[in-house]
């Protein structure tokens, strides 16, 4: 039997709750900042203006896409497809459309590689001619394509790529190399060398050791490159047009120009090609946007 004494001695005493000294200090009212004091409504009414001045050449694009052929209706009512499987079959847009996804994909997978490989050489060693190669690299992004046309027209054709896909992937991945390769070089810099070191004392080579460490941290700058190279291939229209002849080859940019002829101009399979053009892109960039925009924010730290 337990007495009464054993059984207080026995209780266990809570100690009381601890209340930090800010709780009860009054709270700080917040700092007013400069845009606090505008009103609302010279804030919203630029930026309404600015949104309908942009979305306004979007819906006529619809409206002549969507509508019939010789309506002049402001709103595409009765809706018609009428253009888009004209432009898709009778134009051959189903196959412009696959050429330029194949030159988009393999542009940016090409690009990516390529531009790791000389991106990480930049980044982690060090070679006499370092900052003359970086400095050409920079000089390059001044040349316009048309510059080149000539060269690469004679090139391809003692390679014997004229009139092939292949001729405008090589393309676009030269031109797109410099800024990709300085652009992943800066990705890079921000992984510290010391997560390297640590997996060579781990035993893994170098090339181990950066698929395991420095590849996983270099994803929104990956995406944000290969994305950069694919909308570039997918929209650029002059390697497409000097290089390939054949009708059955060519991509989207090329095929919208086919359709405006110098008597008269089809708006509506103008608008219904425009917006296959756009479709894809938009799609890209809409799944994509958190990394791109952390990538390009990232490379832009050191340089």
């Amino acid at each position: 039997m337990i007495t009464t004494d054993k059984a207080e001695t026995a209780a266990v005493t809570l100690p009381a709750p601890r209340t930090s000294p800010e709780a009860h200090e009054p709270r700080r009212p917040r700092k007013r900042r400069a845009w606090d004091e505008v009103p609302r409504w010279q804030i919203y009414l630029p930026l309404g203006i600015y949104l309908l001045f942009t979305l306004i050449p979007f819906y006529w694009i619809l409206l002549f896409a969507l509508r019939p052929a010789g309506s002049t209706s402001l709103v595409p009512w009765p809706m018609t497809f009428e253009h888009f499987e004209m432009v898709w079959t009778e134009r051959s847009f189903g196959a412009y459309f696959q050429n330029s996804v194949l030159v988009g994909i393999a542009t940016l997978v090409m690009t990516t590689v390529i531009a790791l490989a000389g991106g990480y050489a930049l980044a982690r060693f060090d070679f006499k001619v370092k900052q003359a190669f970086m400095l050409a690299l920079l000089c390059s992004q001044f040349v316009p394509g048309a510059l080149l046309l000539v060269p690469l027209f004679e090139i391809f054709g003692n390679l014997q790529l004229i009139n092939s896909l292949g001729s405008v992937i090589i393309a676009e991945t030269v031109f797109q190399l410099p800024l990709s390769m300085i652009l992943i070089s800066n990705f890079i810099k921000n992984v510290p060398v010391s997560l390297e070191e640590a997996a060579w004392v781990d035993g893994c080579s170098r090339f181990r050791a950066f698929c395991a460490v420095v590849l996983p941290l270099l994803r929104p700058g990956l995406i944000a490159v290969g994305s950069f190279a694919f909308v570039h291939s997918w929209n650029h229209f002059l390697f497409a047009l000097m290089f390939l002849n054949n009708p059955e080859l060519q991509t989207i940019p090329v095929g919208l120009n086919t359709l405006m002829s110098a008597d008269s101009v089809d708006l509506g399979a103008l608008a219904a090609g425009g917006i296959i053009a756009a479709v894809p892109v938009v799609i890209v960039f809409a799944f994509i946007q958190k990394w791109l925009i952390t990538g390009f924010s990232a490379g832009a730290v050191k340089g």
